[in-house]
């Protein structure tokens, strides 16, 4: 009974972890819930990965819901950036296959810290109206160019597809925040609908009250995040989400390395 109450207490703090920083950034819940998985469970990463990716299917779903609820989702970009991103994943995967790669875990990592700097210290503060000025071709072509860079790094790397995604759809594409939150999620929901499937499908299923566990604190505070960040102006928003991620990549580290 004790392990249960203790697997249910991991699994919920990490869930608000995932939650927010999905709800809020469009994050991938496997940067939060695999490392606490592993520390504090002994859980084998294969497993851990595999009860991130499922929590991060309904979580990002809802937060996509909530988003395209509020106008703040855009569908045909982002299903162009999910093709290329699902295609050069596999792509970098293979090159990581052939190439030592020992030093990139930590990448996601500190790519969640910085760019929660970023958020605190530069906000994006783009309009909608000053987004749909660039022309919807070129905006085509970006996504494309875009989703290849983001799937071929996270295919390498094999993390950090939620923070690249809203660095490209902030910076490159010119996003507004609460749209590229949305956009990020809307194909996170799909592609960690195919991790999670082919993990389950490889390595069978995982303990089942983790799964359980997890995949309903991330769905709740993910809602939680996502319903916030919709009604928030975009100065508090770009503070909130610097902040979460900040913290975030903070809690990481500290569990990772200390």
């Amino acid at each position: 009974m004790m392990d249960l109450v203790i697997k249910f207490l991991v699994c919920f703090v990490a869930g608000i972890g995932a939650g927010l920083g999905t709800g809020f950034a469009g994050m991938s819940a496997a940067a939060v819930i695999s490392p606490m998985l592993i520390t504090f469970l002994g859980f084998p990463a294969y497993d851990a990965v595999g009860i991130a990716l499922a929590s991060d299917v309904l979580a990002s779903a809802v937060s996509a819901w909530t988003y395209g609820k509020n106008k703040n989702l855009d569908i045909k970009n982002g299903l162009v950036m999910m093709a290329a991103v699902l295609g050069f994943t596999m792509a970098g995967s293979w090159v990581a296959s052939r190439v030592p790669n020992s030093a990139m875990g930590s990448f996601s990592v500190f790519m969640t810290f910085l760019l929660g700097v970023k958020f605190i210290v530069k906000p994006v503060m783009t309009t909608k109206e000053s987004m749909t000025a660039l022309d919807p071709r070129t905006r085509m072509i970006r996504s494309a160019i875009g989703g290849v860079a983001i799937g071929f790094i996270c295919g390498f790397v094999g993390a950090g597809g939620g923070m690249m995604m809203l660095l490209v759809l902030t910076s490159v594409l010119g996003y507004e925040l609460k749209t590229a939150v949305g956009t990020s999620v809307f194909i996170m929901a799909f592609t960690a609908f195919t991790g999670a499937a082919s993990h389950f499908a490889i390595g069978g299923m995982p303990d089942l009250w983790c799964l359980a566990f997890c995949v309903g604190s991330t769905l709740l505070w993910a809602r939680i995040a996502a319903l916030f960040a919709n009604k928030a102006s975009p100065a508090v928003l770009n503070r909130a989400t610097g902040v979460v991620l900040v913290v975030l990549g903070a809690v990481i580290m500290a569990v990772n390395y200390l």
